[in-house]
Formats: C-alpha cells, sequence, structure tokens
C-alpha cells in the first residue's frame, strides 16, 4: 500500500507554487556567457540540463526579461561554466542586476568564437547555439558543445533554499 499525499496543504499552479518547489530542488551552479557587439555579457543559472551524448548537446533557460536575454538571443555561441563552491562571490555577483559581472575580481579570457572563458572554474564548454524555444516568459536554449574543459578541481557550488551551498560529506 502506498501513502497518498496530503491534499489539505495543496495549492493550485502559480509562479510562487513552483518557485516553492524548485527551492526543495538542490541544483548545481552553473555561468552562462557570450560576446555580444557592446562586450562580455552573463548570468547565474541553476537549469543547466545534459541533452544529449551524440552529439553532445545541452540546455539552460534564461527569461526574455534578463538583461542578458538580447545577447543571448542573438549568439551564435556561448559559454557554460561549472562553478565550485569556492566560487559563491561569482556566481553572485553574475546573479545580481546591475552588477559590473567582468570587472575586478571576475577573472576571465576571451576563449573560442569570441566566448568570454571564466577563470578557476571546475569546467567549462563553449557551445554553438543550434535552437532557442519559447517556454512561457523564458527561452530554452539548446547548444551543441564545440570544446571545452574539465581539469579544475574541487567541489560543485549548489543552489537549495534560495542560497548557494556546499555538498556535505
Amino acid at each position: 500500500m502506498t501513502a497518498t499525499p496530503d491534499l489539505g496543504t495543496s495549492q493550485l499552479a502559480s509562479p510562487d507554487l513552483l518557485r516553492s518547489v524548485f527551492r526543495q530542488h538542490a541544483a548545481g551552479v552553473a555561468v552562462i556567457t557570450a560576446h555580444c557587439e557592446t562586450g562580455p555579457v552573463g548570468f547565474t543559472a541553476t537549469s543547466l540540463s545534459s541533452v544529449s551524448a551524440q552529439p553532445p548537446m545541452l540546455s539552460f533557460g534564461i527569461s526574455t526579461g534578463a538583461s542578458s536575454w538580447p545577447a543571448i538571443s542573438g549568439a551564435g555561441h556561448v559559454g557554460v561554466h561549472i562553478l565550485g563552491e569556492h566560487q559563491e562571490q561569482l556566481a553572485a555577483t553574475f546573479a545580481r542586476s546591475g552588477a559590473d559581472r567582468f570587472g575586478a575580481p571576475t577573472v576571465w579570457h576571451e576563449g573560442p568564437e569570441g566566448v568570454p572563458v571564466l577563470d578557476g572554474v571546475l569546467a567549462w564548454l563553449v557551445c554553438r547555439v543550434v535552437a532557442r524555444v519559447p517556454a512561457g516568459d523564458h527561452r530554452i536554449v539548446i547548444a551543441e558543445v564545440v570544446l571545452g574543459d574539465h581539469a579544475g578541481s574541487g567541489r560543485p557550488l549548489l543552489y537549495h533554499q534560495g542560497r548557494f551551498n556546499s555538498l556535505r560529506d
């Protein structure tokens, strides 16, 4: 016999319900970057997902109201960076509206296809954007991996309950 959920606390679908449920879901933290005419852009994402191994593809979501969306909407290539637990401040900088995301203390260099590549991350990829799929007030960006590096060391940064966290043993 399986237990039935307590329907006494259930709520109708709403943005608040979705946010509350996903606060219970721990997610890895990534920074997505791109280059546009005015310079580098980037944002913190917890919606990164592997899509396909052959060819290697991934996806991430971005709000159409995000300051980075105009650049991402026209970018041919993006950078995807997996952050380590030592990079909580970097994640916060790229999540903060109006922040100088590429100014000191952020350390980065121009990578292949002009994509900004962040230094000191656990892993990074440069990807070719193949689709932008409408999904409500967001777009799901699907991108094919061109090249990358997974040689960083450390443990991943996580996002849970509305804040950044580290893994515990």
